[in-house]
């Protein structure tokens, strides 16, 4: 196998060979970054779909075309198109290019007696160049749509060439560090993002016909808030103070349902400074709305139709793409969603351990009697309770007694509970009737210790009205019904300070033109929000953040290659 300097030569040969051609180019009077790409034998300039739409009907059963019928539906028709060479062989007096712009792929069929004497500059091209051709509309022997052209002409000259074997480029360094090559080696990469485009435009357009404004607020704050997450830290120099990159847009919209927008919405980027893996990316893109006098329940209700909306558009947009994608889904989203409140949850999961004293503790009081038994037992009896049952096994003992013993109140303790027994079994416990997908789950009525800017509720003030939605076992948003009562609030802002002084990075400020705003009268709202990014994973069944980020954050490059002469 060649090392890297026998690799990086090769590469410059290639370069140093390509640059000779532009200067070929030059030389003629010839400019290979041309930017004056206009028909000049008559033609219509189209998209290459657009094309291969007029002929559509010269097609018979197995897809070939026959070329009397293309004769007979386009005529004389001259046709201007252009694209990139990903293709390009010669025999003969006959060359095969194969040309792709955004919509599409076409052959051209260049013979040397079409072209005469300019025929022998397509020793000039290379797989990789931006060329525009024009000309008639047939269909080759094996009874592919092709264009003859009469005009063939480089409009920008690729000089680095593609990567060896880019066709069905693999190698994830390369695709997420040079995403511009992997968008030509791999096209279903493409689709994923034109996904992306639509999901935004699905979601924006739902939220807009239901009479939200969309907004922007500050990306830079003072404070931080609205999250539970590490900020990155920044400097503004003229003001000579620091600010910190966003975690969350959350209490400034609203401060707007405060000023009487009552119905807010912002789709934008948001920065936490903690760890990576294929779930996270230190800067991301959230949804997040606010509803005045709904409640978290009406929110539920609206997220199962506007996710079932969002994902019907999808399919109206990219139809293809889309049946691909649902047929591979372990998830359902045709089914009811299925909802149950934490406490729930935790017992339904301790019932499955099958381990007796669980089960004697959640059937007379539920998930507090079930931390009261791990508050005195948990850490002296996990190698007898994991052999309960399978389910038993499958936990992740270790890290739940630490999290559990990190815990300051029973309400901490019941999360953990939650995050360890149940959250992980999600897929497998919410199933549709016949079993063959996983629904997507609500999971509600969150301790209050947890959910620092949700309401009491009004019936069970130790828990907070606040839901998660969970889609193949991935958290895909958080809701709630806001709390309003600014007194609250400042007590729980206070709390946070308290977790911050004991070391807790995450924990919030207290943000006293928060209260103020409160304080002036904020309706009864809910709000919601969502991270974009996971919704495509869920939606084109992308395995890591990374391939539904165009350009994720990547370590610098060790030895970057030759970029200058």
């Amino acid at each position: 196998m060649p090392d890297e300097r026998q690799t990086l030569s090769a590469e410059d040969a290639i370069i140093d060979a390509r640059r000779a051609k532009a200067e070929v180019m030059r030389a003629r009077g010839e400019n290979p970054f041309a930017n004056d790409t206009v028909p000049r034998l008559g033609g219509h300039t189209g998209d290459i779909a657009q094309v291969r739409a007029t002929a559509a009907d010269a097609q018979d059963a197995a897809g070939r075309y026959d070329e009397s019928r293309v004769r007979a539906l386009v005529g004389d028709e001259v046709f201007h198109v252009r694209g990139r060479v990903i293709a390009l062989r010669s025999t003969g007096g006959l060359s095969f290019i194969r040309l792709r712009d955004r919509t599409g792929e076409i052959q051209l069929l260049v013979s040397e007696a079409a072209l005469g004497a300019d025929y022998a500059r397509l020793a000039e091209f290379d797989v990789g160049d931006v060329l525009e051709a024009e000309g008639e509309l047939t269909a080759s022997k094996r009874g592919e749509l092709s264009i003859t052209p009469r005009r063939v002409r480089l409009l920008t000259k690729a000089l680095r060439p593609l990567p060896e074997k880019w066709h069905g480029l693999t190698d994830v360094e390369i695709r997420y560090r040079q995403r511009y090559v992997d968008l030509i080696a791999n096209p279903p990469v493409a689709d994923v993002f034109r996904a992306r485009s639509h999901v935004v435009r699905a979601t924006r357009a739902i939220l807009d016909e239901q009479g939200f404004l969309e907004v922007e607020t500050p990306t830079m704050h003072t404070l931080i808030g609205g999250a539970a997450a590490k900020p990155f830290l920044t400097h503004h120099n003229a003001l000579d103070m620091d600010l910190l990159m966003r975690i969350a847009p959350e209490l400034y919209l609203k401060r707007l349902v405060v000023g009487g927008l009552e119905r807010v919405y912002e789709i934008g980027r948001c920065y936490r400074n903690e760890g990576i893996s294929t779930r996270h990316n230190p800067e991301f893109t959230i949804l997040e709305f606010y509803q005045a006098y709904a409640t978290y329940d009406d929110l539920i209700a609206f997220m199962e139709s506007m996710l079932q909306g969002i994902d019907h558009r999808l399919a109206q947009a990219m139809p293809a793409a889309h049946a691909t994608w649902a047929a591979a889904r372990p998830f359902s989203l045709d089914h009811p969603f299925a909802q149950v409140s934490m406490d729930r949850a935790v017992v339904a999961a301790a019932e499955r351990t099958a381990i007796p004293e669980w089960l004697s503790a959640v059937g007379d009081g539920g998930g507090d009697a079930l931390v009261t038994v791990l508050k005195g037992s948990l850490g002296e009896r996990i190698k007898e309770w994991a052999k309960s049952s399978p389910r038993a096994k499958g936990l992740d003992w270790s890290n739940f007694r630490k999290a559990f013993g990190k815990c300051d109140s029973d309400g901490e303790r019941l999360f953990a509970c939650y995050e360890y027994l149940a959250e992980p079994f999600l897929v497998d416990d919410y199933r549709t009737p016949d079993g063959k997908h996983s629904v997507p789950v609500f999971i509600k009525d969150y301790p209050i210790e947890v959910s620092p800017l949700a309401r009491r509720n009004d019936a069970r003030p130790e828990l907070a009205d606040r839901f998660e939605i969970f889609l193949q076992g991935r958290e895909l948003g958080n809701g709630f019904s806001e709390l309003n009562d600014p007194d609250d609030q400042a007590g729980r802002f206070r709390a946070q300070v308290e977790r911050k002084a004991r070391g807790d990075e995450e924990a919030m400020d207290y943000d006293a033109d928060y209260i103020r705003a409160l304080e002036h009268g904020m309706p009864p709202a809910a709000g919601f929000g969502m991270g974009i990014d996971r919704l495509v994973m869920a939606l084109t069944n992308a395995t890591s953040i990374r391939d539904v980020i165009l350009f994720p954050l990547l370590r610098p490059e060790a030895s970057p290659g030759k970029s200058t002469p």
